[in-house]
């Protein structure tokens, strides 16, 4: 298994092509449309409906986002569909809805949340969910998470989509919730083998990580997180096969 050849033809727009003051915020399908439009491969990241369903949206709460609060997971998917979101015309659409949008014009890259909450065995929901949505996709899509498990679980549920891990220097302040051994052993990305992974998306400022290196010389596809300019993109290709960017354009 590998990422097909689209993944590394254009940059990849982090959340799609959003940019607020222009009325697209992240992950909306305004967003959507205009990476589409510009020919970029979108990232785009999936969190659970009360009923079951993956929803594009970044956040396990409503409150940055829209104006309204509390977990995204304690609504339904009709729910969520008509919350507004702020800054942009549309609401939260689900992951159906998203996939008919981009219909294979560029690639997509779904990021699945981590739904345990420290990175733990309590998942399998949201995995099922964005395996079933991506069951008769024709586009080029693949599946990546911080959480191993759910990786894990994608290779039970969707076999056959390109899957991978997001993968980070893990400094304990931007990591609360995790706890420290398991920071310290995620940082050495050790479940590549394991869960079947055919590439990582690793955080761009610690791209010079002897592990990355490792897996690069192994045949394993290095994209990262998250570019914000020409310059940084520029470093990050020296050993990144592709960038994950916001802020400008790549």
């Amino acid at each position: 298994m590998t990422l097909p050849a689209s993944f590394f033809a254009r940059p990849i727009a982090h959340r799609a092509l959003h940019d607020r003051k222009a009325g697209r915020v992240e992950n909306s399908l305004a967003s959507i449309k205009a990476a589409i439009d510009a020919g970029y491969g979108i990232e785009i990241d999936v969190q659970l409906s009360s009923d079951g369903h993956a929803m594009v949206f970044h956040d396990d709460v409503l409150d940055r986002l829209t104006g309204a609060t509390g977990p995204v997971r304690a609504r339904s998917r009709d729910d969520l569909a008509a919350i507004p979101l702020k800054d942009d015309a549309g609401t939260i659409p689900s992951l159906e809805t998203v996939l008919e949008a981009v219909a294979g014009q560029v690639p997509l890259l779904i990021e699945i949340k981590d739904q345990d909450g420290a990175m733990g065995p309590d998942i399998g929901p949201l995995e099922e969910a964005t395996c079933q949505a991506l069951k008769n996709y024709q586009g080029n899509a693949a599946l990546m998470s911080f959480n191993p498990h759910s990786v894990a679980a994608c290779a039970q549920s969707g076999p056959d989509i390109p899957r991978g891990l997001v993968t980070s220097s893990y400094k304990p302040q931007f990591w609360p919730k995790v706890p420290r051994d398991v920071r310290q052993t995620l940082r050495e990305i050790p479940d590549y083998d394991r869960v079947g992974a055919c590439f990582i998306s690793h955080e761009a400022n610690d791209l010079d990580r002897p592990r990355v290196a490792e897996l690069k010389a192994q045949g394993a596809h290095i994209l990262c997180w998250t570019i914000r300019s020409a310059k940084q993109e520029a470093e990050a290709r020296r050993i990144a096969d592709n960038v994950t960017f916001e802020g400008y354009l790549a």
